[in-house]
């Protein structure tokens, strides 16, 4: 499958406002700075007073033999003109909680992390004091969201303030029903015991090692009787699936995760299971005409596990997907569906927008179609970072003119890969501004060019089989690569799951046929699980 990505005519993105709460918001912020200052060298403590901006700080570094430095949100500044020694590192680290087996500790009572940088030896060599801030009224933005009942998966890169709000709202959440914490690093509520105040009534429960975090979310739903569960940094298959049989049993679930948007989480092979999780599926011949696309496919393969998706984009802008079903199979069958906007103006005003997108972009989704007009001119092409041998031989193939231009100002289209459009490109921007199409491929194989191909010039391509089954093996083998425990592969006969095995051997990965005919078919596997 390709996309076609028109001109700049049709690829502006506008958007409407639907609401504006008027409503001007304060946010109180709570960060208990000095607790945190306290544990650091008096050297230390002394030049971090004298400095400007002591609420915009965000970690202080100290790295053995380097200077000790202060984070800043838009600087850094040295501590010290000494490097830092072991008797720094130790006077820190004695005045702390105890590192857990993620190598984080935390200051009682506050919402402080440490984090240990350790040695073959495993002794420490450098620490990350970052700090904790409450943040009052962070998710009004979203309030209408968090109180509707649905689940929430909150993403965003780090440090953009995920775990802040996540805490508010297991707060404001627990004004009204039964709510459960599961804190693994006590980022939530806190090193000690007794949970920080900016959980609110919220029960906190805390995990041993990392390892169990998936055990102790399953615990909370079977022992405790929640309404809602918390969790921060949803990061492996065995959380996933306990995130799945937590919404399956009807409990509201917020969490955080891995990635920064919602394609991120589509490509991520271990966290995939959150948004219903992607498998490709075979399409009969008639199937196949009747939805007029190729008969190998992208499917979600179950309910997601969560409702909604919002992406923080900083700390005053979120993009939310309303319909995380919705909107993944949207992607997959490459329609778009608009996202919604919120932000927070600096007049402490709430802006709900939507985003939306001309009307020519329905036919963004560039499918082989009876209906297509047939084009028999030759088309300019301009390859970038694709093969241009392969795009020969696919127009060969196909008995199709095209012509190889090195000009953009000679081309009337652009052939380009996922992985490049998405960086945006000068020479992709320049083609979307002058109006040349853009043919995005899903990868460099001759069956992709052809496709797209096909669908420009109105011709029907024959399916080849193998061709199919090597590009769902490799792109199995990517994701093997990627971190994916085993990837199983669709029925094929013996001679293409032989072709298959030989390819697993080249990658160094391992396979195994399974079933019986004609559903026999090859698992692929990384060497450390057989």
């Amino acid at each position: 499958m390709c996309y076609r990505i028109s001109g700049a005519a049709n690829v502006a993105v506008r958007l409407e406002t639907q609401t504006m709460m008027t409503k001007h918001m304060e946010q109180e912020i709570t960060d208990e700075l000095d607790a945190l200052i306290e544990v650091l060298p008096p050297p230390l403590q002394k030049a971090l007073h004298e400095m400007d901006g002591e609420d915009e700080l965000l970690e202080v570094v100290l790295d053995l033999g380097r200077l000790p430095e202060a984070r800043f949100i838009d600087h850094e500044a040295a501590l010290s003109s000494s490097e830092v020694t072991e008797e720094y590192i130790e006077y820190v680290a004695s005045r702390i909680g105890r590192f857990g087996d993620d190598n984080r500790a935390g200051i009682e009572r506050t919402l402080h992390r440490i984090s240990a940088i350790r040695n073959r030896e495993d002794g420490i060599v450098g620490l990350t004091c970052r700090v904790g801030r409450a943040v009052y009224g962070t998710i009004d933005v979203i309030r209408d969201i968090v109180e509707s009942g649905k689940s929430i998966v909150l993403l965003g890169r780090p440090g953009v303030g995920k775990t802040t709000m996540l805490r508010e709202v297991a707060r404001v959440l627990a004004e009204k029903k039964r709510v459960v914490i599961v804190d693994t690093s006590n980022e939530i509520g806190g090193d000690g015991d007794i949970p920080h105040p900016a959980v609110g009534k919220a029960r906190r429960m805390q995990v041993k090692t990392p390892t169990m975090q998936h055990a102790v979310m399953i615990e909370a739903v079977e022992n405790h009787m929640p309404e809602v569960i918390v969790i921060d940094e949803i990061g492996t298959e065995l959380e996933a699936a306990a995130a799945r049989t937590i919404a399956e049993r009807g409990v509201q679930l917020v969490g955080t995760a891995h990635g920064n948007s919602l394609d991120n989480l589509m490509m991520n092979p271990t966290l995939a299971d959150l948004i219903g999780g992607i498998q490709s599926v075979t399409l009969s011949d008639e199937e196949a005409r009747r939805r007029r696309t190729r008969k190998s496919i992208l499917e979600r393969k179950a309910p997601p596990s969560f409702d909604v998706v919002v992406e923080i984009q900083d700390w005053e802008r979120l993009v939310v997907h309303h319909d995380v079903a919705e909107a993944v199979d949207a992607i997959l069958e490459g329609r778009l569906i608009p996202p919604e906007i919120r932000y927070r103006d600096e007049a402490g005003e709430i802006h709900v927008e939507q985003m939306t997108f001309p009307a020519v972009e329905e036919e963004r989704t560039f499918l082989p179609s009876r209906e297509t007009v047939q084009r028999r001119r030759p088309l300019a092409v301009y390859p970038y970072g694709i093969s241009q041998h392969r795009l020969q031989q696919a127009a060969k193939g196909l008995k199709v003119p095209i012509t190889v231009v090195d000009d953009l100002a000679q081309a009337e289209a652009v052939f380009t890969l996922k992985n490049y459009y998405r960086k945006r490109p000068q020479r992709i921007s320049d083609a979307e501004r002058k109006g040349i199409s853009v043919y995005v491929l899903r990868n460099n194989t001759i069956t992709q060019m052809e496709s797209c191909l096909a669908d420009i010039f109105g011709v029907q391509v024959d399916v080849d089989p193998l061709a199919l089954a090597v590009e769902e093996t490799q792109r199995a083998i990517e994701k093997i690569m990627a971190g994916a425990r085993s990837v199983e592969l669709s029925p094929q006969n013996s001679y293409i799951r032989r072709y298959q095995h030989q390819m697993a051997r080249q990658a160094d990965l391992y396979s195994r046929s399974r079933g019986k005919e004609p559903r026999r078919r090859v698992r692929i596997y990384p060497q450390k699980e057989i």
